[in-house]
């Protein structure tokens, strides 16, 4: 008797897409349902607003406004899908910060404070460095590179804890978010790079613009005008495609996973698993840090220093980001860009309806729920795709069958 192949429901690749894209549409749903109860429990709103926003919810990137009748206009809408893919940037990169982590057996929650003192380390070098003496250039440089070692080393504290103390790196990580956001508050509070100019933004740092320094835009700016996107989105995919390599095609990478799979194997294998989890961390701090690089060395953004007040959402949502593309490096280009998409989707709601940005909140947040239950989903998929499944039998193996019969009963 001969069995049939795969289904394609049980190949782990294919369940695994289908439990991101289940979890996206039951949370995109959730968001329309929403906007359909408001809409049609306010008389004022109706149930065409609701459409309206329900339309945005899923297709907003490429809405261009509205028309003189007032109805919704679309068409490709170059200032929202270049803001999307500036805030993709930073997105990407700590989300590949997580999914290195979480391939190596480890839960990199520190991200926060790994972004934060890679924004430290990136403002610094870019405002202290004189662009008059040095090529501005080169001062992008050295930024971009001390944001990234800054991070990397925030991210090999926890690192160090787990290996040579066994501490879970999940507290670690706690306690060394604070520890940045207090630490790079009191940096700037006495710093020079205070935009003192108004006052209502006295707790902002100058733009990186103010010393010259700026991401290269690579003609980006052509395809997407009026935007804020630059040549970051080029590096984050990029590093994307070098992490994926390292991560599949090297002996380091085939390291850091044996160590996540069963630390003791690994050590018994000979592999020195106290080196790759520090490593581990260190990889994932230092992506972490390069995604505060690229964001604030664009040359167009701001940042808030009090930052003891709350950690950077950018930090976080590295997590959903991971975990929606099930911790693939080339899977969390695109889950970057979609979680970006939702940020600019809640402006055009804000801007376009009576509805607010808001509900594109409660959308990632039912996304982040369902991801995390993934497993149980591809469980579901998994007992779909048996039911369908029944061995076949070819032309040889009756006679074979009846020949064993025979033989039997001889």
């Amino acid at each position: 008797m001969k069995q049939r192949g795969p289904n394609l429901l049980e190949r782990e690749g294919t369940r695994s897409v289908l439990a991101s894209m289940i979890s996206i549409i039951i949370g995109m749903l959730v968001g329309s349902i929403l906007i359909l109860i408001m809409g049609l429990s306010n008389s004022s709103l109706g149930l065409s607003s609701a459409w309206d926003g329900i339309r945005l919810v899923f297709g907003g990137l490429f809405s261009t406004g509205r028309s003189a009748s007032g109805a919704l206009t679309w068409g490709f809408n170059s200032t929202s899908i270049g803001n999307m893919l500036f805030r993709a940037t930073p997105l990407i990169m700590t989300g590949l910060s997580v999914a290195v982590a979480f391939k190596t057996g480890l839960f990199n929650i520190g991200a926060p404070g790994q972004y934060l003192m890679g924004t430290a380390a990136s403002l610094i070098i870019a405002l202290g460095i004189p662009s008059e003496t040095v090529p501005a250039g080169l001062i992008w440089l050295l930024a971009f590179l001390g944001g990234a070692l800054a991070g990397a080393i925030w991210g090999a504290i926890p690192g160090m804890l787990k290996a040579f103390l066994n501490i879970n790196e999940v507290l670690a990580c706690i306690m060394t978010n604070w520890i940045a956001a207090n630490l790079v508050t009191w940096v700037f509070d006495g710093s020079n790079y205070r935009n003192l100019v108004e006052n209502t933004k006295s707790a902002y740092i100058y733009k990186t613009a103010y010393n010259n320094v700026a991401t290269p835009k690579l003609g980006l700016d052509a395809i997407f005008p009026n935007s804020q996107v630059n040549g970051g989105i080029i590096i984050a995919v990029v590093l994307a495609v070098l992490v994926y390599i390292l991560m599949t095609k090297t002996t380091l990478g085939y390291e850091l996973k044996a160590c996540g799979s069963n630390r003791h194997a690994a050590r018994y294998a000979g592999i020195n698993d106290k080196r790759n989890i520090v490593l581990s961390m260190a990889i994932a701090g230092a992506l972490s840090g390069i995604a505060a690089s690229l964001y604030y060395l664009s040359g167009n953004t701001e940042f808030f220093w009090a930052t003891y007040q709350s950690l950077p959402a950018t930090g976080f949502n590295g997590i959903p980001v991971a975990l929606l593309a099930v911790n693939h490096p080339i899977g969390v280009i695109f889950t970057g860009c979609f979680m970006s998409m939702l940020d600019i989707v809640g402006l055009q709601l804000t801007n376009l309806t009576a509805y607010n940005e808001y509900i594109t909140d409660v959308i990632i947040s039912v996304i982040v729920y369902l991801s995390a239950f993934s497993l149980v989903i591809k469980m579901m998929l998994t007992k779909r795709g048996k039911k369908g499944k029944t061995p076949t039998r070819t032309a040889g193996d009756a006679p074979a069958q009846t020949a064993e019969k025979g033989g039997e009963s001889a």
